[in-house]
């Protein structure tokens, strides 16, 4: 073999070898799904917001790519199934899940781990001024926007409306946060119901066509026996001001909003997300995004937690001295 035919063969073997070694690199990077919600709810901001930061997405072990889904029960599920990996999840439908008592399901979804709590999530129910809906029982024969099917809005509507005798006595309009407040504008809608943080996009729209008021939920919950008998919710209060025209405070209740993880999900991937998400300069990062993130700290880390954390999870919160 001559001199130029030696460096044809050497060459060729070196670019294969660099194709097999950046082919190596390319299928050692795992793709991640994480799960977040319907536009105009926070759950999808939570996933937007994680995809993007800069240290996730300079990650070399992993590609994370936000999915949009009609909310809570339908990441539950599919982080079970392991059709997303990460997904943002309420307390209560985690810990009904993993008991097989989410209404008309009784399969237990075991394989939902917690990661960590983001936010307080409270129920809100919008009316206009002067409709004389002063409580959930004036709904009825009323249209009534619940929620996305699959959310946990729709999921949550459904308990405390049911717990109060009125899910069947509403005309119900399952439909996402945005389009909701759309209706409401059209005068499509009497009323229209959220969970999720607030200041809530949907309703200061729908501030801008109407005169609103929020129902006092706090009210019926309390006289109802609500509380007693889903421990896991608890009190707040919607701030005065916090929408145009809203001067009062306005009793409510909240579950916790958590980030879950399917218990496949390697130890390392869930432990470095942790690690960037609540540094410093993550932190301060997510709560740019929405003031609602100002919740999220390492002393609020395992806050509604009433279920088993992913072990990556375990590890960073055991080292910050929560567990």
């Amino acid at each position: 073999m001559n001199i130029k035919n030696l460096l044809r063969t050497m060459v060729s073997a070196l670019a294969i070898s660099a194709a097999l070694v950046f082919s190596s690199q390319l299928m050692a990077v795992e793709r991640i799904v994480f799960g977040g919600g319907p536009a105009g709810g926070t759950f999808q901001v939570v996933a937007n917001a994680i995809q993007v930061y800069g240290p996730v997405k300079a990650s070399k072990d992993y590609k994370l790519k936000a999915q949009s889904s009609a909310g809570s029960i339908e990441n539950l599920r599919k982080v079970n199934q392991g059709k997303s990996d990460f997904g943002v999840v309420y307390s209560g439908h985690v810990y009904l899940g993993r008991e097989g008592l989410l209404k008309n399901d009784t399969r237990k979804y075991l394989d939902v781990m917690a990661v960590s709590y983001l936010y307080g999530a409270p129920a809100q129910l919008v009316v206009r001024k002067g409709s004389g809906i002063k409580s959930v029982k004036d709904l009825v024969g009323k249209r009534v926007g619940v929620g996305n099917a699959g959310s946990g809005a729709f999921a949550n509507c459904e308990l405390f409306f049911t717990h109060l005798g009125v899910w069947d006595k509403v005309k119900r309009n399952a439909m996402g946060y945005n389009d909701a407040a759309n209706a409401f504008g059209n005068k499509q809608l009497d009323a229209f119901w959220l969970f999720t943080a607030f200041p809530s996009g949907a309703v200061i729209m729908a501030a801008q066509t109407n005169d609103i008021d929020l129902i006092d939920l706090g009210k019926d919950a309390e006289a109802s026996g609500f509380y007693e008998k889903y421990p896991y919710f608890s009190k707040l209060s919607v701030p005065a001001g916090t929408y145009k025209g809203v001067d009062k405070e306005t009793p409510s209740f909240q579950d916790s909003s958590l980030w879950v993880a399917n218990s496949k999900v390697p130890d390392a991937i869930v432990y470095d997300l942790l690690s960037k998400i609540y540094s410093e300069e993550g932190l301060a990062y997510m709560k740019q995004q929405k003031k609602t993130f100002k919740e999220m700290a390492i002393a609020t880390g395992v806050n509604g937690i009433v279920t088993p954390l992913h072990p990556g999870a375990q590890k960073f919160w055991k080292e910050k001295g929560l567990l």
